[in-house]
């Protein structure tokens, strides 16, 4: 049966474009569209479609708000059309904190070579979250010194009194899983690669970490150039640990954890205990810019067994190959399992390949990580 999709935009053309280009895939059929938000919280409960694509910037009332009102009526996956701007990115990140499960550029050739590649990203990432049980963030309630304005006509929230509002997908049977035995191995590094559903995934992980996490952290997250800055901003405010978008030269610290710029590829030099960050302009022959397989391979070359590499929810198979390379040396390589996944790709990749050691729940990650390397 056919996915049904109600397209969201104040931009008759636009609406138009998705449509046809949706259309497309015998797999998915357009059921209504929407010109504002509004209208999207009414259709939504009215038709009843298995995805929303959804603009940000609409009149009446935004997509995030628009988001946010459908998450806690009617849950339903939800794929935003973001701008590339810094402006764009921080209302993106604050779409996928109300709910929303993934974004794409407005532009369509910001994110492919081609126009039918372009077609084909648009018509495979609305199947992907389809398959996808939509989650209801919590309200949020504000608290002293952090207050949150009216959410009706909010546009973003501010940086640094952002807070994690959606959590992972509810897990049977989590209640009865318990944290993985401690291996004993001893760790100098921890890398983590994720794609789709990976912003939330990072997020509800890293809070988690100690002020005084004993190990620096690397963090490989497919996304563009302009929202890497506003998310490695964003994930400074929340955690203890200190959050920031990856520079050349960066020296690897304790307690530190280290974002991958979009469109760039991020390595290591130097030894263990005194290595230093290289970030190199990515080459068009690797689909990924940043690319996990990388930034692994190059950590299995500096720090050999001493890495715990965690791959998250993502599209896709990157970080299969440089998780080899790493088990291959002797690291420790866990997935996300399929359940809080919102797309069992990249993990499933690693994990059928029999790479992972472990298979974890999203709410048992950043517990589990304390537990393995907090020693």
């Amino acid at each position: 049966m056919a996915i049904r999709v109600l397209v969201v935009d104040d931009s008759s053309f636009f609406r138009r474009r998705v449509s046809e280009i949706l259309e497309q895939d015998p797999l998915l059929t357009v059921v209504d569209t929407a010109a504002n938000g509004q209208e999207a919280v009414e259709k939504a409960r009215s038709v009843r479609p298995d995805v929303i694509t959804m603009d940000i910037e609409m009149p009446v009332m935004n997509g995030i708000a628009a988001v946010r009102a459908i998450m806690q009526a009617t849950p339903t996956p939800v794929l935003m059309f973001s701008s590339l701007t810094h402006e764009g990115a921080q209302a993106t990140l604050d779409a996928l904190d109300a709910g929303a499960m993934d974004f794409l550029p407005k532009r369509f050739e910001d994110i492919a070579r081609s126009k039918e590649e372009a077609i084909l990203q648009l018509q495979q990432r609305v199947k992907a979250i389809a398959r996808r049980r939509a989650v209801v963030p919590p309200r949020v309630s504000a608290s002293p010194g952090r207050p949150l304005s009216a959410l009706a006509g909010e546009r973003s929230r501010p940086l640094h009194t952002a807070a994690p509002t959606t959590p992972a997908p509810a897990v049977p049977g989590l209640e009865r899983r318990s944290l993985p035995r401690r291996s004993g191995k001893s760790y100098q590094l921890l890398a983590i690669g994720t794609s789709t559903g990976g912003p939330v995934a990072l997020q509800k992980v890293l809070t988690l970490l100690p002020a005084n996490f004993p190990h620096p952290i690397v963090l490989i997250q497919h996304m563009p150039g302009t929202f890497t800055t506003a998310f490695a901003a964003r994930l400074d405010g929340l955690c203890q640990i200190r959050v920031k978008e990856a520079q050349d030269g960066d020296q690897l610290r304790p307690g530190h954890a280290y974002l991958a710029p979009g469109g760039k590829q991020m390595m290591f030099e130097g030894r263990p205990g005194a290595a230093r960050l290289r970030i190199i302009e990515g080459n068009d022959k690797v689909n990924y810019k940043p690319c996990v397989d990388i930034t692994f391979a190059s950590a299995a070359k500096t720090y050999g067994g001493k890495v715990l590499a965690v791959v998250l929810t993502g599209m896709g198979a990157d970080g299969r190959e440089g998780a080899r390379l790493l088990k291959d040396q002797g690291a420790s390589v866990w997935a996300q399992d399929e359940e809080s996944c919102v797309v069992y790709g990249m993990p499933q990749a690693v994990a059928k390949a029999g790479i992972a050691t472990e298979s974890l729940p999203l709410p048992l990650i950043g517990e589990a990580i304390i537990n393995e390397m907090g020693h």
